[in-house]
């Protein structure tokens, strides 16, 4: 009888236990890039349970060159993307509904980095000269930036020829662009490795020249935010995030290496990815209400870098609807 009754109530529990793991809501994330530290705070989470403590069943799928996460979002294909405001905002105009949900980094991480040897020391200098740029959505605070400056991006004379970068620094080191898109956190280490010095470049961050804009943020569709269940759902969500990036921001080193532990590929290095942890800490949000807060004044001030440009609108009007609190607020009060 003593036998059976542990056996019973052993029963109940694996039972129990088991209703507790098919409970789990199924979330997904769509990265903007590869498996990187840029985006510690979600493996940190993921790793360290945070998300399984919310309840949450946590899928992260990395992007790459090939991937665009507003199509991942529209298809069906994650439930939150991380993404840049200014093609976030970009998309929303085109008609995909897209919401800023929360906003981890409160500062640009965008430079152009430019071959003293080119004689460029200042946006002056830019005339005539090739310009490395990313596209696919990364290229609008670059257009912005070059309507302040009065330069036109068709390669005129008085203008500036664009050379469309893949994601590497490799126009710097064989002599086909004077300047190249870079990374703080990452491609700017890149040419350092290959061989170049500080010395001998030039940089242009994009927060110094008052023309940056927000970018990881994480984005839901409209109809997301109009379903309590799943408001709740991405609630817990970002509450395991932020744990995730706090904790992350605390322990840089160990955030690597769990970001490291997720790189199927193989490509990133121990050294990258702490340097770039480090880096990453730099730009998370210092708002006052803590790491994903959208400021309002912050995302105005890259509204009003968007509208600025003249010659190649990035966006054409006020948007209206492209970010909420909601989930912010919620996931606080939890």
């Amino acid at each position: 009888m003593k036998n059976n009754l542990v056996s019973f109530v052993a029963g109940m529990v694996l039972m129990a236990s088991s209703a507790v793991t098919l409970a789990a809501d199924k979330l997904t994330l769509q990265l903007k890039w590869v498996t990187q530290a840029q985006f510690a705070g979600y493996y940190v989470a993921l790793d360290k349970g945070f998300y399984k403590d919310e309840g949450l069943d946590l899928t992260i799928k990395p992007g790459g060159p090939d991937i665009a996460p507003a199509q991942v979002l529209a298809g069906g294909g994650a439930d939150v993307i991380v993404d840049w405001l200014p093609s976030a905002l970009a998309t929303r105009e085109k008609g995909l509904p897209m919401v800023n949900i929360a906003q981890i980094y409160g500062k640009s991480g965008m430079m152009l980095t430019c071959l003293k040897s080119s004689g460029i020391e200042t946006p002056k200098d830019f005339a005539g000269k090739t310009l490395g740029v990313w596209f696919y959505g990364n290229e609008y605070p670059f257009l912005s930036w070059m309507s302040k400056l009065g330069y036109a991006t068709d390669g005129s004379a008085n203008g500036v020829k664009v050379l469309k970068q893949g994601f590497n620094v490799d126009p710097l080191f064989q002599g086909q662009a004077d300047c190249v898109s870079t990374m703080t956190y990452n491609e700017y280490w890149q040419v350092l490795d290959g061989g170049m010095t500080p010395d001998e470049l030039t940089l242009f961050k994009y927060e110094d020249e008052g023309v940056a804009t927000l970018e990881d943020g994480l984005y839901v569709l409209q109809k997301s935010l109009d379903d309590p269940a799943m408001v709740t759902k991405l609630a817990k969500f970002l509450k395991a995030s932020i744990k995730g990036w706090e904790w992350a921001k605390a322990n840089p080193k160990d955030a690597a290496l769990m970001v490291l532990e997720h790189d199927d590929t193989g490509a990133q290095t121990e050294e990258h990815q702490i340097r770039m942890m480090g880096e990453v800490a730099k730009l998370l949000s210092t708002s006052n209400k803590g790491i994903g807060y959208l400021d309002p004044a912050a995302y105005q001030r890259t509204v009003d870098v968007l509208l600025g440009s003249a010659s190649t609108p990035v966006i054409t009007k006020q948007p209206e609807g492209a970010y909420s609190h909601v989930v912010f607020d919620k996931a606080m009060a939890m």
